[in-house]
């Protein structure tokens, strides 16, 4: 299925929520935003469809990446002396070198280890949960982990320490069930599914 059903699918979880706990706009807003957001979160994993929405480009990154290594060495060349300008020299091409392993995905896991920073200085565990589940999901392929009944037990515990940072009640059950609602609608029993999910991972791959 794709990313827009997906998403199509969370905001009617979020909506029916709302009106289930007659909520006023403004919270009618945050449910079916967080049922829209929770729907996409098993597709943050790596050639998932929203790992490139959420990231920056990893060109521009790369780009300004080779920019400060060829700086750091004119600038150690010109104005270094003795060790200090091999080492700056050295440390300018190290940085070229790492800046050529750049990719999307890798963008994924910087994207995460930032929100993990947020989280550290929000001091908001739901925020770190976040973090290490972006960065986990940034080593792991497509339709597995994020796709699992473990990956759902895991953004439910973020879920739910949202909940409790923002008081809100509600707001645990709509991420849950957009999320699962992502895991039926891949699952190979609907006809326009050629893959399924590996549910039960890391216990058993078969698809479902």
């Amino acid at each position: 299925m794709n990313g827009t059903a997906h998403m199509l699918i969370g905001a009617g979880v979020g909506f029916v929520a709302a009106n289930s706990y007659q909520t006023d706009p403004a919270g009618t807003l945050i449910f079916v935003g967080v049922g829209t957001l929770a729907g996409l979160m098993p597709d943050i994993d790596i050639d998932g469809k929203l790992t490139n929405r959420i990231t920056f480009s990893y060109k521009m990154i790369k780009y300004i990446t080779q920019l400060i290594g060829f700086l750091m060495m004119l600038y150690s060349y010109i104005d270094g002396s003795g060790k200090e300008k091999w080492l700056g020299i050295a440390v300018g091409i190290g940085i070229l070198i790492v800046s050529t392993q750049i990719t999307q995905r890798r963008m994924l896991t910087v994207t995460g280890v930032g929100v993990l920073i947020g989280g550290l200085s929000l001091q908001e565990p739901w925020l770190l949960l976040l973090g290490a589940f972006i960065v986990i999901a940034s080593f792991v392929p497509h339709r597995s982990y994020t796709h699992s009944l473990l990956g759902l037990a895991f953004f439910g515990v973020i879920a739910h320490l949202f909940e409790q940072s923002i008081g809100m009640e509600g707001v645990y059950k709509v991420a849950v069930a957009a999320y699962a609602s992502h895991l039926i609608a891949d699952m190979k029993f609907l006809p326009f599914n050629r893959r399924g999910v590996k549910l039960f991972l890391p216990l058993s791959s078969k698809e479902i």
